[in-house]
């Protein structure tokens, strides 16, 4: 599997992604700058987390603009699988690739810890290394992490199964980090070939750092995409 990480201004987990992508697949990632306006030929494209621009107006809009996102949309109508974690499921949001928004933490402040999650569908190119209903524990970093979207909309992503993973409730109350509605943590688009998520896979998949949860996410894709 080939893939290509995007790096933004501001970016902080560029180089995550790309040590966990070329340990689970054997291939160095291309990166690839905001300012290009093309792709190299990959079968994943990652918008890995951090804070581009510097979170000016809201996260992830003037990432949005960038013009290699462009080449992204591009790929993506092409069926080029894309992977958006943290600050780039915010800029998915933001271009429209998923529905919806993330909006201020509901308690107002930067969040990073480890959270639980519970896995909604294992069935997509993301997932399928997971179990239905599996609790995992993977770490967010987050103060724009709150998912929003009117009832509508949240009722049709929720009949169309694009619901992945959800902030699993905790004993004696519920486990969401930061308000967002339906608990959702992360989303795929109709075509399954998009996702979006908070939590930081990236971050949970090596031992050494307290946890490989995460890498099954990796794990998921390279066995779709290979």
């Amino acid at each position: 599997m080939k893939a290509a990480v995007i790096v933004f201004p501001g970016s902080n987990c560029d180089r995550d992604a790309a040590v966990t992508l070329e340990a689970v697949t054997g291939v160095k990632p291309a990166m690839v700058w905001h300012g290009d306006e093309s792709l190299p030929k990959v079968d994943l494209i990652v918008l890995p987390g951090g804070f581009s621009y510097g979170d000016y107006l809201r996260s992830g809009a003037m990432a949005a603009q960038s013009p290699i996102v462009r080449a992204v949309k591009a790929e993506a109508e092409r069926g080029v699988a894309v992977l958006g974690i943290c600050n780039g499921f915010q800029i998915l949001t933001e271009t429209g690739l998923l529905p919806g928004a993330l909006m201020r933490n509901s308690g107002l402040n930067f969040i990073c810890r480890d959270v639980d999650l519970t896995v909604e569908r294992a069935d997509t190119a993301f997932t399928n290394a997971y179990t239905q209903g599996e609790r995992v524990t993977i770490p967010i970093a987050h103060k724009d992490g709150s998912y929003f979207a009117d009832d509508e909309t949240l009722d049709r992503i929720e009949g169309e199964g694009q619901v992945v993973f959800r902030y699993a409730t905790a004993e004696g109350g519920s486990g969401n980090p930061n308000g967002s509605r339906r608990d959702i943590a992360g989303l795929i688009d109709r075509t399954g070939r998009i996702m979006g998520l908070m939590p930081h896979p990236e971050r949970a998949a090596d031992a050494a750092l307290g946890g490989i949860d995460g890498r099954r996410l990796f794990e998921s894709l390279t066995r779709t995409l290979n």
